[in-house]
């Protein structure tokens, strides 16, 4: 299956991958970040999956989601009728539940289905037995329940079915998840979950603003974003994935199932954007949890509750996806120094305010102590935006940022009131700004570069418009568009830098596709310096990347025309919904 052959299915406390031939390949419970009882993303067969399809039937003929909400509808057809498959996970109640209903539509189809439970990222192979007709899995501290209305076969640890729906009749299959020690959790009604949940979306939409052009694709992507906030704390994860690679068969894979404050707070500047404060407000009180304490300690990442470790380690009993190792869990980042967080943070906070966010001194208190930290720590070197494994350097995008803070900060004193030092605060945001102009820029070749010295380029460089650090009529900000046009651009799309042996920026060996949020920030800058017919084409040359149900991964590979990276990719959709409202 590739990448962009899965669709998503959530309960916005974790999430499964559902492919196109019926299998769900992936799903980790109780949260994102748990352990995952399907695995074949990262594996095969014997690492755990879950298929429901027409017999004898390789792939569906179509599948999509039921109007704006996150309910999937796989559509089989054979020779003798047409079967409707319907898979969602329910708004949470006491356990984790995921739903699969078999309609017939027309005639009779015969159907198959396989199931196989591996806990522990498809280590660990459960004891199952059969209580009063229904599958009880049990393993370590997991265990589930198999509510199926047609009998199951267990053999050669895997349990089948086969049966036949007719036009009209309804086959609910209930897959719950809880703590082994617990007991045996109340059933669900499918039937009345799937009423439930389909108006739990419908609700959630009406409150988009958006009335644009682009209002489906930008309406799928807030949909996957909250799809991707963890309900409970209001924390954001960047991809429901670890380690679906950015270079098939590579080592760049990357455990994304943690709330990035980055990926986080441009989240939360989509939501707003788009009316949606009640979710701003909860990253809002998740982020005050998660970073308590001093400033000097806080994080890139952090667990979807706040936690701190989240030790990188390697799964050396599963292949990877298409033979791409290590699979990782955890993430090395999260002891990384990456100083634009503290731009995009407060940023986002501005921004929130900005767009109708009540106040809030305990939030005020927070930014004042993180900018006394960045006024003495704002001249390091570091790991920048893409999280480089190779010596620290002084990225451009970085200081952009540093700037970025300074400046949001004499905003919000001068727009909405705050009290800070507002007068150091401009003299550092004039000195920084000074100082990327002079370091940072390449005269010779009329553009900004990506680290103070460097000859390389980088795609954040197109931010600097678009973040207010230069005004789009400035020769710079042309002069670095058109430099990353000519030495970034491959069949049109955006990579992030130049990946090659003797570039030895992010410490890592192999190429990777065309970052996709990248793209959208091309299209975003072009329109801004005037190119809107180009920017127009380039955003819906972008659209076209999505799969069938509209979700995009993390990067996209021209040469073989699939999606690569993570799926599907907050930061993705994070940039359509921007570029959209911006083009808007």
């Amino acid at each position: 299956m590739w990448i962009e052959d899965y669709a998503l299915i959530g309960d916005m406390q974790s999430a499964a991958l559902v492919g196109i031939d019926g299998s769900v390949d992936w799903l980790c419970l109780p949260r994102f970040d748990s352990p995952s009882c399907f695995t074949r993303l990262l594996g095969d067969d014997t690492n755990g999956f879950w298929r429901l399809a027409a017999a004898g039937q390789e792939r569906a003929v179509r599948r999509a989601y039921l109007e704006d909400t996150l309910i999937l509808e796989t559509v089989w057809e054979t020779e003798t009728g047409a079967a409707r498959v319907i898979d969602f996970m329910p708004p949470r109640h006491a356990n984790p539940d995921m739903v699969r209903i078999v309609e017939g539509l027309s005639g009779t189809v015969d159907m198959t289905t396989e199931i196989r439970i591996r806990f522990d990222y498809g280590r660990i192979v459960p004891w199952v037995r059969r209580i009063d007709g229904h599958l009880h899995a049990i393993g370590g501290p997991d265990s589930v329940w198999i509510h199926s209305p047609v009998p199951l076969k267990g053999s050669g640890f895997r349990h089948t079915g086969e049966f036949t729906v007719s036009a009209g009749e309804r086959l609910p299959f209930v897959f719950t998840w809880h703590p082994s020690h617990q007991p045996q959790p109340e059933m669900i009604d499918p039937i009345e979950q799937l009423t439930e949940t389909r108006l739990l979306w419908e609700e959630w939409v009406t409150r988009c603003g958006h009335r644009g052009r682009w209002r489906e694709a930008v309406v799928r992507s807030l949909i996957t974003l909250k799809a991707l906030t963890y309900s409970p704390t209001g924390g954001i994860v960047a991809a429901p994935t670890t380690s679906l690679p950015e270079h098939l068969g590579g080592v760049r894979n990357w455990d994304y199932r943690y709330c990035w404050l980055r990926d986080a707070a441009m989240t939360l500047d989509a939501l707003t954007g788009s009316g949606y404060l009640e979710e701003a407000d909860a990253w809002r009180a998740w982020l005050l949890r998660a970073i308590a304490g001093r400033p000097e300690d806080v994080q890139v990442l952090y667990g979807v509750a706040g936690e701190r470790r989240l030790p990188e380690l390697t799964l050396d009993w599963l292949p990877g996806y298409e033979g791409s190792l290590p699979v990782r869990i955890g993430n090395g980042a999260v002891g990384q120094l990456q100083l634009d967080i503290y731009g995009e943070v407060i940023n986002a906070l501005y921004e929130a305010r900005k767009g109708g966010l009540a106040a809030d001194d305990n939030t005020w208190d927070l930014v004042g102590k993180l900018m006394r930290y960045l006024e003495h720590n704002w001249d390091q070197p570091d790991e920048g935006l893409w999280e480089v494994r190779g010596p620290r350097r002084h990225f451009v995008h970085s200081k952009v940022l540093v700037w970025v803070a300074f400046d949001r900060v004499v905003r919000a004193v001068e727009e909405l009131g705050r009290e800070g030092p507002v007068e150091r605060w401009r003299a550092l945001r004039d000195h920084v700004h000074a100082e990327i102009c002079d370091k940072g820029y390449d005269p010779a070749r009329n553009t900004f570069t990506q680290s103070y010295g460097s000859q390389e380029l980088d795609a954040a460089l197109l931010l600097i418009p678009i973040l207010g650090f230069l005004p789009p009529d400035d020769p710079r900000v042309t002069g670095t568009i058109e430099a990353i046009e000519r030495e970034l651009l491959v069949d049109g799309f955006v990579l992030r830098y130049p990946v090659a042996e003797d570039n030895a920026v992010d410490g890592l060996p192999g190429s990777e596709g065309a970052f996709l949020a990248c793209s959208f920030w091309l299209a975003e800058a072009k329109a801004m310096i005037g190119r809107k017919d180009e920017a127009v084409e380039l955003f819906e040359r972008l659209l076209a990347l999505r799969n069938d149900v509209g979700l995009l991964a993390e990067e996209y590979d021209p040469g073989t025309g699939r999606q690569l990276g993570n799926f599907p990719q907050a930061f993705s959709h994070i940039h359509l919904v921007r570029t959209a409202l911006a083009l808007s």
